[in-house]
């Protein structure tokens, strides 16, 4: 039996829906990315040159705006999960994440290159756009819900292209703030 079908008392008509997907779809549609992105922690152009010390500056971005506990713990928990498969997930856009014991809350920081650089991503083009995710070891719904949103606001393609573009630091966190304003809660 499907786990939905589990939670709706074993039935497989629509109102599966309705009682497990449509709550669902509702609490990642209130995620807002801005709750957790810190202006402070946006970066245009990023100094690093490639994957590592990209992950690397991202995650002394967050360090020094959000005392994060154990910096070398986040830089060696992000790295490891990088090396383990790539969260270069295409267009340009890398989304490294990691779980760690020193993180009291969810919080992202976000950077775009100076040039694009190679991220090994899945569709083998460079990334110029890079979205850390950091969030505590025993929070994975709201890991998951902030991945989904961050994915469902880069499939605007002209969102995205205004990214990319991006001059500054806070013409990027802007963007990001607008595209969330004139979304549905």
């Amino acid at each position: 039996m499907r786990l939905a079908q589990k939670i709706a008392g074993g039935r497989t008509d629509k109102s599966i829906a309705l009682m497990v997907v449509a709550p669902l779809a509702m609490l990642i549609e209130s995620m807002r990315l801005t709750e957790i992105l810190n202006p402070q922690c946006v970066k245009v152009p990023l100094s690093a040159t490639d994957k590592e010390q990209v992950i690397y500056e991202l995650v002394d971005i967050l360090a020094n705006t959000l005392e994060i506990a154990d910096v070398t713990e986040l830089r060696e928990v992000v790295w490891r999960r990088e090396q383990t498969r790539t969260t270069g997930i295409g267009h340009g856009i890398a989304i490294p994440h990691g779980k760690v014991s020193g993180c009291t809350q969810l919080c992202m920081a976000v950077g775009k290159t100076g040039q694009p650089i190679d991220f090994g991503a899945i569709d083998g083009k460079p990334v110029e756009l890079i979205i850390l995710l950091v969030s505590p070891i025993d929070q994975t719904g709201p890991h998951i819900q902030v991945l989904a949103q961050i994915s469902r606001m880069l499939t605007d393609g002209d969102f995205l292209s205004a990214l990319k573009q991006a001059e500054s630091s806070r013409q990027l966190y802007e963007l990001i703030a607008q595209q969330e304003a004139n979304s549905p809660a």
